[in-house]
């Protein structure tokens, strides 16, 4: 958790390992206490915010992305991938995107200071308001060289404040911006700004802050290898890399992602050997596993080829490993030779949760298939 303006920069302590990433969060109105949200709906609360409910024990259709508080601290909304609302403790209900047809996922949400609307905002800037909540302009048409993944609302709610996930900041309205990062194009991306309450600060939330299990995938692992390589991917999270260029715990000192890709399906047995080379996955799994197009639905524990082919390269770029599908198609991934995490070094990161369909924008790369073991 990075802080800027008026906010404690204290870390919470989170309960480990957590079955499914954190990626959103809110603060109570006093901004002496937050809550943090997990992708499968689990809400975690610190400081002074009450705890009044989650999502943890429903099958949801989409991954939990963005949460808001109420004026007296007493209830929160969460918002689904699709725009869906989901009302807590004294939130009051005020509409949704759900069933509408979207350009991009909702990534967002800000409740009116009165706690009597709110608004959602998509990956490309488009801002939507329900209730009270007043229309102050949106960053759609900015072309903005990388999604956003929060706002916050201003001071006298008259603008609110969105934040992207390269750690940039934009104001609206009469809201202020009071610091943003720098991040390296390759570094682990900020996944939400949570406001302090007041409208005199944020946070952005790194999500690489903790230990996943992903045990509680809400569409569970069908091949038997699959619990064992989501494990062993997940425990990877975030190491102490050997020092040097592209030095790496799975192989020698060269780019990584297919070592490690190949490292966690071989601690689950499957007897792949230990690839440098994307392509080389393709080619494995057409012989001894399945090759999937990229339109298929994965399981966990499937590769995810990043590309336009096997053929070079320069045409397989990338893997990471599925931890988690959603009913909806998302997933989430750990990748290898990812990051730069917070330690500086490309390491092993979470990445998503994001539809497939969506990976040139989200990813910056397509798919161009899954491969399982």
């Amino acid at each position: 958790m990075i802080g800027f303006g008026s906010v404690n920069l204290a870390a919470p302590a989170m309960p480990e390992p957590l079955s499914s990433p954190v990626l959103v969060g809110a603060a109570t109105p006093d901004g002496r206490g937050y809550w943090l949200a997990s992708a499968d709906g689990g809400v975690f609360s610190f400081g002074d915010a009450p705890f009044e409910g989650s999502l943890g024990d429903l099958a949801l259709q989409g991954p939990i992305i963005a949460m808001a508080a109420t004026q007296d601290g007493k209830g929160y909304w969460l918002a689904g991938l699709d725009g869906g609302i989901f009302s807590l403790g004294d939130a009051q209900f005020y509409g949704s995107m759900g069933g509408t047809r979207l350009n991009q996922p909702i990534v967002g949400m800000a409740a009116t200071p009165d706690g009597r609307g709110y608004w959602l905002v998509a990956a490309d800037g488009g801002v939507f308001s329900f209730g009270d909540a007043q229309f102050y302009g949106s960053t759609a048409a900015d072309d903005l060289p990388d999604p956003v993944v929060g706002l916050v609302v201003g001071p006298g709610g008259q603008g609110y404040t969105v934040a992207t996930a390269d750690g940039v900041v934009l104001a609206l309205g009469d809201a202020q911006a009071y610091g943003g990062l720098t991040l390296n194009p390759d570094a682990t991306p900020v996944s939400d700004i949570i406001g302090n309450g007041a409208g005199t600060g944020y946070w952005l939330l790194d999500p690489e802050a903790w230990t996943y299990s992903f045990r509680s995938a809400t569409t569970e692992p069908t091949l038997p290898d699959s619990s064992a390589i989501v494990a062993a991917a997940a425990s990877q999270i975030e190491p102490d890399p050997d020092t040097g260029s592209f030095c790496n715990p799975y192989g020698p000192c060269e780019e990584w992602c297919a070592l490690f890709a190949t490292w966690a399906w071989r601690q689950a047995g499957v007897p792949i050997p230990s690839y440098a080379f994307v392509g080389y996955i393709s080619s494995w799994a057409a012989s001894h596993g399945v090759l999937l197009p990229p339109t298929a639905t994965p399981d966990p524990g499937d590769a995810v080829l990043y590309g336009t082919g096997p053929q070079n390269v320069y045409t397989a770029v990338h893997v990471g490993i599925v931890t988690q599908v959603w009913p909806d198609g998302a997933i989430d991934t750990v990748d290898g030779d990812s990051g730069p995490g917070r330690d500086g070094w490309l390491s092993v990161t979470i990445n998503g949760p994001y539809l497939p369909s969506d990976s040139l924008s989200y990813n910056g790369v397509g798919i161009y298939a899954f491969a399982q073991p």
